[in-house]
């Protein structure tokens, strides 16, 4: 991204809000641009402000972070969301992250890690975590049964991609990072970048969750 990345924090904590300021603040290339303590004003802001990146605790009163996810993606499908939470429940992560949200961090992690992790989804590079990748797994087996209707139905989008764009679907849905698909395929970075931005683009869809889903559904990676 040019110039620095806009961030717009959003937690009903007045202290969690300073804990990610703090980080936040630090980061030379990264600039806070406004502050929401509901998912109704978080959607307000990010309305006004369009920022890059959404910093969004999960659950908040009123309107919580689960569903304020979509609107704003509904209003400026370009923004980054990272969710912000305390729990790993995955259950409510993975709703998130099939709303359109790149991500999420734990509270309680170190500030380098979450200076490393919100670098990586600004630049496109965030790995899918193992643990919703099992949830994918435990998803795509329940449904099982109806896999053959759905890739019957949704062939011509698999068509719609290259060889070499199937290659780097199945690499980012067995969670590598960019740059472990570039040195896998051997190709540069950047031609990853850019062969992802068209992936998405082609199948209508907004993060690597939801590739990775796409790409077990239609058999295309091995679930054992």
């Amino acid at each position: 991204m040019s110039g620095k990345v806009r961030v717009l924090l959003a937690d009903d904590h007045r202290h969690a809000r300073e804990g990610m300021r703090t980080i936040v603040s630090a980061m030379s290339d990264f600039e806070i641009v406004g502050e929401a303590s509901s998912g109704e004003e978080a959607i307000e802001q990010s309305v006004r402000l369009i920022p890059d990146l959404v910093l969004m605790d999960i659950q908040m009163p009123g309107m919580g972070g689960l569903e304020a996810v979509k609107s704003i993606k509904n209003a400026n499908p370009a923004v980054k969301i990272v969710m912000v939470t305390v729990s790993d429940d995955a259950a409510h992560l993975f709703e998130a992250l099939k709303k359109g949200a790149q991500g999420y961090l734990l509270k309680n992690l170190n500030p380098s890690a979450w200076r490393d992790y919100l670098r990586a989804v600004a630049l496109d590079e965030t790995p899918l975590n193992p643990d919703i990748a099992m949830s994918i797994l435990r998803e795509f087996s329940s449904r099982k049964a109806n896999v053959g209707t759905v890739a019957r139905e949704k062939e011509s989008d698999g068509e719609l991609l290259t060889p070499r764009e199937k290659e780097i679907l199945q690499e980012v849905a067995r969670g590598q990072t960019n740059r472990e698909v570039a040195a896998s395929l051997n190709l540069s970075e950047h031609t990853v970048k850019n062969h992802l931005k068209n992936i998405l683009q082609k199948l209508h869809l907004d993060n690597r969750v939801q590739l990775t889903r796409y790409a077990y559904e239609r058999g295309m990676v091995e679930t054992d």
